[in-house]
C-alpha cells in the first residue's frame, strides 16, 4: 500500500490551485481541504456583522467575533466535493463574490484571523492524506510536507480565467475589474506582515500560463509518484 503524504499548494490567486488540488484529492482518495474558502468564510462574516467594507474595517471588533465563528466542511457528494458551512450554514457561492474577494487579503492579514485558521488546519492534517491549498501551507501550516508546490501564472492569463468562470457562474463581471482585484490581491498577499504569500525554499514552482489542466494534472501527478 503506498505511504499517504501531505501535499501542500500554495501560489498566488486564480492559478488553478483548488482545481488541481480537488483533482488530486479526489484521484489519491484522500482529504481536500481549500484554505482559501476559510479565509473568506470569514471574511463574509465580518461583512455580514458590519465590521469590514470597503470603507472601514473594524480589525478589534472582527477580532473581538472571532471566538463566535465555526467553519467545517461537508462532502456534497452531487459535486463530488466538500463545501464550507459558516456557523452551520453553507456559503460556498457567497464566498465567490466580488465583494469577498476584494476584502479577503484584509481580513488574511489579521495575526489572529491566521492563527485561528492555522491551528484548524493543522488539526485536519495530522492523519496525512490530505491535499491543501492556500498562501501558507508550505511555509506555516505544513512546513514538513513531503510535497509542496508553488503555482504560477500570469496576472493577464489568470484574469482570463477567472472572468471566464465567474460569467459563467451567471455573475456580471468585467475583465479589468477581475485583473486590478488579482493585482491588487497579488500586491496585499506578498506584501502583508503576517505569513506573507512566499515560496518555500524546498517548493517546486509550476508555471501554468500555457498549460492545459489536463497537463498541469499529468506534470503534478508526477511529482506526487515521484515522492510517494
Amino acid at each position: 500500500m503506498d505511504r499517504k503524504i501531505t501535499i501542500a499548494i500554495d501560489g498566488f490567486s486564480s492559478t488553478g490551485k483548488s482545481t488541481i488540488a480537488k483533482q488530486l484529492a479526489k484521484k489519491l482518495n484522500y482529504v481536500y481541504v481549500d484554505t482559501g474558502a476559510m479565509y473568506r468564510a470569514v471574511t463574509l462574516c465580518a461583512i455580514q456583522q458590519g465590521y469590514i467594507s470597503p470603507t472601514h474595517f473594524d480589525e478589534a471588533g472582527l477580532i473581538s467575533h472571532l471566538p463566535n465563528v465555526t467553519l467545517k466542511f461537508v462532502y456534497n457528494t452531487e459535486i463530488a466535493h466538500s463545501e464550507v458551512y459558516l456557523n452551520g450554514v453553507n456559503v460556498e457561492g457567497e464566498i465567490r463574490s466580488m465583494e469577498v474577494s476584494n476584502l479577503v487579503s484584509k481580513v488574511a492579514a489579521l495575526p489572529q484571523v491566521r492563527e485561528k485558521l492555522v491551528e484548524q488546519q493543522r488539526s485536519m492534517g495530522l492523519e496525512k492524506g490530505i491535499v491543501m491549498d492556500g498562501r501558507d501551507i508550505g511555509t506555516v501550516v505544513f512546513p514538513d510536507a513531503e510535497l509542496k508546490l508553488f503555482m504560477n501564472a500570469g496576472a493577464a492569463a489568470r484574469a482570463e480565467r477567472r472572468t471566464a468562470e465567474l460569467i459563467e457562474q451567471g455573475r456580471e463581471v468585467t475583465y479589468e475589474e477581475v485583473l486590478q482585484n488579482i493585482e491588487e490581491r497579488d500586491y496585499q498577499d506578498t506584501h502583508r506582515k503576517d505569513s506573507p504569500l512566499q515560496k518555500a525554499v524546498d517548493a517546486i514552482e509550476v508555471d501554468n500560463t500555457t498549460l492545459t489542466l489536463e497537463e498541469l494534472f499529468d506534470k503534478i501527478m508526477a511529482l506526487v509518484n515521484s515522492v510517494k
